[in-house]
């Protein structure tokens, strides 16, 4: 830029200098031939593309300063099961310990599986002043405790509302009021090259913003349903579940996943579009979790040499591979070698583009589908099924499967009252949150409850309700008997 204002000012300087003469200005005589050299170069730019308009940088200070007080920090806590060297005797059997003759025995014994303490960060936002927040699911997921951390500090223990797997959203909810929450943009608007700005904690370093633009859209990663928004952001662990802001500050994304070798950031981040989340936490809050449709088909990729096969122009669609019995696309008279081309309207450009059109639908939605069967276009109409495995809800904090205890228990079986030598009793099938946090593990017999025999889970469910606090369980492990103090959730 600096070369050519250099380059005027000389020009310039010559026109001036050819143009003065005996201490007077002569004006130079008009050149026909140079101006028909100009007329027919105008009429040669007129044809190149306009220049671009220069814009105006995001004022990204301003929006961090909106926002920041909205985004919190997420923190969960679970408990893996795993089968570890534990010593019979307290000590760590795997340490061999030479000078032990018996060392060698006691390792031939069988393990008792461990409850090995699992703590994941993350991020999320207030969307309701009342303490609702959205956030990734595999932040939450499994959780036995989730702690949310405003801006100021405040720390609340978080109810997880629900979660839907295939879509990674989490509602969560905290009890407090007159919270700020952020602005919810329109995803469908983005563009690639749109300025973008993540809030959020990776790494547990919070009111962190990293900025970018909207590398892509729409790209579809594995059986997930979410058409994702791709950016350059940088986005590291425990920015999952924050928001992506517009150059207008409002929300038009979750950061949900990266593109790495390395486990950090390497130039690519995917975010789940906010119209999508918008539509899933809505179901959660209304139902406890989400519907997906079903059609009943395998597809796959079009590639050139099918493309070829099949008489299409170029590829495109998705190949029906299988179509399964009993299934909304078999009752549509969908057939295996279809080529699905639209559904309800919109292109199908490829398979993963027809599974995300169709797990956003209703379940029970009619759908009409255009597909290339022998060379030739024909329509169909199918009536969409109910996917099931669509939504997940939650059962960790009141839920009659874990409730206060966090424990999942049947009645013993006859056979297992034989083998264990006891009258009655409930038998731990899992075991999270409080339970697990005092020591009982799958596997274990709780015998009583304050004192009380217990034969059904609702006995132990009717104890633990009148309970504030603790309850003190009698359990069961091995031959052992021992009572353990459980803290209520």
């Amino acid at each position: 830029m600096q070369v050519k204002r250099v380059t005027v000012a000389l020009t310039v300087s010559a026109l001036l200098a050819g143009g003065v003469a005996a201490g007077g200005w002569i004006i130079p005589a008009f050149d026909h031939s140079n101006a028909a050299v100009a007329a027919e170069s105008g009429r040669v730019s007129s044809t190149a593309p306009a220049p671009i308009p220069l814009g105006s940088a995001p004022n990204w200070r301003a929006v961090v300063s909106e926002n920041k007080s909205a985004v919190v920090s997420i923190t969960s806590q679970s408990v893996e099961h795993e089968e570890g060297p534990q010593s019979l005797f307290g000590g760590d059997d795997s340490q061999d310990n030479g000078d032990d003759p018996f060392s060698q025995f006691f390792r031939m014994l069988p393990q008792r599986p461990r409850n090995v303490p699992v703590r994941s960060l993350g991020s999320g936002f207030i969307v309701r002043s009342d303490g609702v927040i959205l956030t990734n699911a595999h932040v939450v997921r499994n959780a036995t405790h989730v702690t949310v951390k405003l801006l100021d500090n405040r720390e609340y223990r978080a109810k997880v509302v629900g979660l839907d797997i295939p879509t990674d959203i989490a509602v969560l909810k905290i009890n407090a009021s007159n919270l700020p929450t952020v602005r919810v943009g329109d995803s469908s608007k983005l563009e690639v090259g749109d300025y973008v700005l993540a809030l959020g904690a990776p790494y547990g370093l919070v009111e962190s913003a990293t900025a970018g633009i909207v590398s892509a859209k729409g790209r579809e990663i594995g059986e997930s349903y979410v058409p994702f928004i791709q950016t350059d952001v940088a986005v590291n662990p425990g920015n999952s579940g924050g928001p992506l802001f517009n150059e207008h500050g409002e929300v038009i994304g979750i950061n949900s996943q990266i593109y790495s070798n390395t486990g950090g950031y390497e130039g690519v981040s995917f975010a789940i579009p906010i119209d999508v989340a918008s539509t899933e936490s809505q179901q959660i809050l209304t139902h406890g979790k989400v519907e997906h449709a079903k059609l009943g088909v395998e597809v796959q990729q079009v590639n050139q040499a099918l493309a070829g096969t099949f008489r299409l122009e170029h590829p495109q669609g998705a190949l029906v591979a299988k179509v399964e019995p009993d299934s909304p696309a078999a009752h549509a008279g969908i057939q295996s070698g279809d080529v699905i081309l639209k559904f309800d309207g919109k292109p199908v450009t490829d398979n993963g583009t027809l599974a995300t059109l169709v797990g956003s639908s209703q379940p029970g939605s009619s759908a009409t589908l255009d597909i290339w069967r022998n060379g030739k276009p024909l329509t169909v109409h199918a009536t969409l099924g109910n996917a099931q495995s669509g939504g997940e809800l939650q059962a960790r904090n009141g839920s009659a499967e874990h409730g206060r205890l966090g424990l999942a228990v049947r009645p013993l079986t006859p056979d297992e009252k034989s083998q264990a030598g006891v009258p009655a009793g409930l038998l731990v099938e899992r075991s999270t949150g409080p339970a697990a946090d005092a020591g009982i593990q799958p596997g274990d017999i709780i015998l009583s409850a304050d004192g009380t025999p217990l034969r059904s889970a609702q006995e132990l469910r009717r104890i633990v309700s009148a309970q504030k606090n603790t309850v003190a369980l009698l359990v069961q492990h091995g031959d052992q008997r021992i009572f353990v103090p459980v803290q209520l959730g």
